[in-house]
């Protein structure tokens, strides 16, 4: 059985993705739950939580599910797409029970490993998770953080199963998006999501002919995020591109940095979340690093 239709809604346009902030005591629920309604507003296609910006290797069962249960009655019928991840798939299965009880409309699954993993298991992990699901995945291919790069006939094998309903792609090249996008297109079966990760990549990639934008920037900007998605998908890349290039300093610096920290850095400056909200052993920016960060901001234009 593939997507249907009616399942490949969610996965087009923009999904930001908001922080998981904590306290010393746990989850910072008012906090997640006042990230989820700024993100509301700006009327994306749908809501991540969990995924790499939200910290999910990181929190127990109960905060993983706590965060779900608090960004789905926050989300206000958005769909929530829940990152479930993790080293063992008896543990991955379990959290993406507890995700679809709670409320999630998606799956998002990274092959997370300490031991390499093999294109064979990673196979494996997918038909597992597709066996148990009732509600559609989201393939996270993400390279940079789980050393493992999918072929595209791995992507071809994987978009088979059922309720396989979306890709979720590392920036290509500069230049290369619609190669790319094409390239994966080719092999992939009708109605498969293909979306972009990586925020400097995003308008490129949307004019190139991704379907969706898995955006870090967007958890805490969501409204210029959403004009760049809608900018690029009502076929006017050039607007996309010049208010994506708007926010270069603030890009360049998720490069530099890794996108999390300099988006925690931001939210704490804004007031969304406490001071100190990752876990140990991660930690925000210094003092010049976060000197950078507010200078990007207002370069940018996102300044309150």
């Amino acid at each position: 059985m593939q997507p249907s239709e009616a399942r490949i809604l969610m996965f087009d346009g923009l999904c930001p993705f908001p922080l998981t902030p904590l306290t010393g005591d746990g989850l910072d629920k008012a906090a997640l739950v006042r990230l989820v309604s700024r993100i509301v507003v700006a009327g994306p296609a749908s809501i991540g939580v969990l995924g790499s910006t939200g910290i999910y290797p990181y929190l127990s069962r109960g905060e993983r599910r706590a965060a779900l249960e608090a960004a789905v009655g926050a989300a206000e019928g958005i769909p929530v797409i829940a990152g479930v991840g993790s080293l063992r798939t008896r543990d991955l299965l379990v959290h993406a029970a507890d995700a679809q009880a709670v409320g999630a409309a998606a799956l998002l699954v990274a092959p997370v490993s300490y031991h390499r993993l093999t294109e064979r298991e990673v196979y494996g992990l997918y038909q597992d998770v597709a066996e148990a699901s009732s509600v559609p995945i989201v393939v996270y291919d993400n390279p940079g953080t789980t050393g493992f790069t999918f072929s595209d006939e791995l992507h071809a094998r994987i978009a088979a199963l059922p309720r396989v309903a979306a890709i979720k792609i590392p920036p290509p090249p500069a230049g290369t998006a619609a190669a790319r996008v094409a390239t994966l297109r080719s092999v992939l079966p009708g109605g498969v999501s293909v979306g972009i990760s990586g925020d400097w990549a995003a308008a490129e990639a949307l004019a190139g002919g991704c379907d969706g934008w898995y955006s870090v920037i967007a958890g805490v900007f969501p409204g210029p995020a959403q004009a760049i998605a809608e900018a690029a998908r009502s076929g006017n890349p050039e607007k996309a591109r010049e208010a994506s290039a708007t926010l270069g300093p603030v890009w360049s610096l998720f490069r530099e940095h890794g996108s999390l920290r300099v988006v925690v850095a931001i939210a704490e400056d804004l007031g969304l979340v406490g001071s100190d909200c990752l876990p140990r052993p991660l930690r925000g920016l210094d003092g010049p690093a976060r000197s950078r960060v507010r200078e990007a901001v207002r370069s940018a234009g996102l300044a309150p």
